[in-house]
């Protein structure tokens, strides 16, 4: 498939580089301003060079960016490894053209034939805090992984804390994610996921609606948030406080007509109050990869993977069991009656550990991953 992204629509996207940090002063939603066109954002960045008393002249700039331009903007995306796409072209993503402010052009990394095969047969988004618990960091691992395991496309925006999670869930299994970026789709953003993002796209890929070296700045990070909501057939929400960026996506995604699932927590910690809130609201009641697969395809079309767990031999069994009900140290597991002698044990959990059933955490305590 042959993509270039006309010189419209790159020249779209470079407006919204070269406006930057205005955007971050305007009080609209994002959604609402990057619906706007581009001669009325040119008049809001006209409006506030004159307020600041600014040398730049908007229109003169916007009116020089031609097709030489649009050739060097190619030029680097293409250097950087990218694949352009515009909503011109027939290749642009369906999902995406629901949004009344959609990507004028989409950056992938990973190439947009993967993209487009990727979203063809389903996909959650699957986000939450950048501080989850121990309990909602293993949520979005575990149902990453069953729904990717499943044949679902995972998406998520590499943030820390659940998105990471998310797409390390995915990776475990088929490795079906797409990361959506609030940078260039040629840069890992958090830098420190760098390892992560290098993974993705062994299978996976990267996206963006900015171009080669744009800079992260607030308004990116939500605007970010549409395009998760639009690509994904369902929202699923693990953790996340009453004011946050995941409970945004969700309503994005609840406004396009998709459904929205939120994981049950604990009422004691704050981490809950999103996902509680949207099922009281109605959203999706998600206790396991099933119930995600029936919201997505239709109740009992599509049968979650029977569990790794279910193919453990009788003492692996007893073992897991054991540290998903709070057994969790070696000694501890040891001193069981059905575990064995302490070399036993050992061994056994060597081999948990070893399949992806369980992982160390700190101070040498064992937690289940699924």
């Amino acid at each position: 498939m042959r993509a270039q992204a006309c010189d419209s629509c790159l020249r779209r996207t470079w407006l919204l580089d070269r406006l930057g940090g205005h955007l971050d002063r305007l009080r609209q939603p994002i959604e609402e301003v990057l619906a706007l066109e581009d001669e009325v954002l040119l008049e809001l960045w006209a409006g506030i060079a004159a307020r600041r008393q600014s040398a730049e002249q908007p229109h003169h700039e916007y009116g020089r960016f031609g097709p030489a331009a649009a050739t060097a903007s190619r030029a680097r995306a293409s250097s950087a490894g990218l694949e352009l796409v515009c909503g011109c072209e027939d290749g642009y993503p369906a999902p995406l053209r629901a949004l009344a402010g959609r990507p004028a052009v989409l950056h992938v990394a990973g190439g947009l034939r993967r993209l487009l095969d990727l979203l063809a047969d389903g996909s959650v988004a699957v986000i939450g805090t950048r501080r989850p618990t121990g309990y909602g960091s293993e949520m979005a691992l575990g149902l990453a992984r069953g729904l990717s395991a499943s044949g679902l496309t995972i998406i998520s925006g590499m943030a820390l804390g659940v998105d990471s999670q998310a797409h390390r869930g995915a990776l475990l299994a088929t490795g079906r994610t797409v990361a959506v970026l609030p940078g260039s789709a040629s840069e890992p953003y958090p830098r420190t996921n760098r390892g992560l993002y290098g993974q993705i796209l062994r299978d996976g890929v990267v996206v963006s609606e900015l171009g080669v070296g744009a800079a992260v700045r607030r308004w990116t990070l939500l605007a970010r948030n549409r395009l998760v909501a639009s690509l994904a057939d369902l929202s699923l929400v693990v953790q996340a406080a009453a004011q946050s960026g995941a409970l945004k996506t969700a309503a994005l995604a609840l406004a396009l007509g998709r459904p929205v699932g939120a994981v049950p927590g604990s009422v004691l910690v704050r981490q809950s109050e999103g996902p509680h809130a949207l099922l009281r609201d109605g959203a999706v009641l998600v206790r396991g990869v099933q119930d995600v697969l029936d919201a997505v395809c239709g109740v009992g079309a599509r049968q979650a993977p029977e569990p790794l767990a279910m193919a453990l031999g009788p003492a692996q069994r007893a073992l897991l069991e054991a540290i998903r009900a709070g057994v969790d140290t070696p000694a501890a597991l040891a001193r069981r009656r059905d575990s064995g002698d302490a070399g036993e044990a050992l061994a056994t959990l060597a081999e948990l550990e070893l399949i992806g059933c369980i992982r160390r955490a700190a101070g040498g305590r064992y937690v289940a991953t699924m």
